[in-house]
């Protein structure tokens, strides 16, 4: 997925409100700028780290400036969640994600019940797949770890997983790893205990556990290899 041109680098002041930070621009300059990550971002957000900021195309939005990425030890990290699912909408596509075998259609954010959607509904030679994508910016001695605070949604999207596999369907939770110092993925016990034995149970019952990881630079975000999965079994 190619990047927005229009980019500035700088230094991360700090972020704070859960979706600000302020940057310090390499002019001199100081933004706040908009930090569309919801998550702690732990390991991802020490003041004093590069960072690359876009420019929206809406210029009538109150920050008109987003935090794309930051750098630790020369790796750029992926920040902003909402490229996560058009990455991996590209890499069904183009044939990176093959665990579903040929598939004809997705259709995003699909509908579950009264309380809940999961990202992708894809059509495939043999019938359909549920998909619900997650991204991922932890990881700590090799090891990508989600989720990098409780997410009570995340252990809900889960169970509703394991519904749907029960109804008869394939479903699938991928884990979009949004930098290149990881050679594996594991759920992150110690942040989210219930999550972590939820992810667990519900690769028991069938559904499928899926790492990706992406290729990530100022100038595109590009999922390339799957990762091997370690859970608590």
């Amino acid at each position: 997925m190619i990047l927005p041109p229009v980019q500035q680098f700088g230094t991360l002041i700090r972020r704070y409100k859960r979706f600000l930070a302020d940057i310090s621009l390499t002019t001199g300059e100081t933004l706040t700028v908009h930090c569309p990550n919801s998550g702690s971002m732990r390991g991802c957000s020490d003041p004093g780290s590069p960072v690359m900021i876009s420019k929206a195309d809406n210029p009538r939005r109150k920050y008109g400036w987003t935090l794309e990425m930051v750098q630790r030890h020369n790796i750029w990290i992926g920040l902003n969640t909402a490229r996560t699912n058009k990455v991996v909408h590209e890499a069904l596509e183009n044939g990176t994600i093959n665990d579903f075998g040929h598939i004809l259609s997705i259709r995003p954010e699909i509908k579950v019940s009264d309380r809940s959607r999961l990202d992708f509904l894809l059509t495939t030679e043999t019938g359909t797949a549920y998909l619900e994508v997650k991204n991922c910016s932890l990881a700590e001695n090799g090891i990508a770890m989600f989720p990098d605070a409780v997410t009570a949604r995340g252990t809900k999207h889960l169970h509703e997983l394991d519904r749907l596999r029960r109804e008869g369907n394939e479903c699938a939770v991928l884990f979009c790893i949004q930098r290149a110092d990881a050679d594996r993925f594991m759920p992150a016990t110690a942040i989210d205990p219930v999550y972590a034995e939820a992810l667990w149970q519900v690769k028991k019952n069938g559904v499928q556990v899926l790492a990706y990881q992406a290729e990530v630079t100022p100038e595109a975000i590009t999922l390339t290899t799957k990762l091997p999965v370690q859970t608590n079994e």
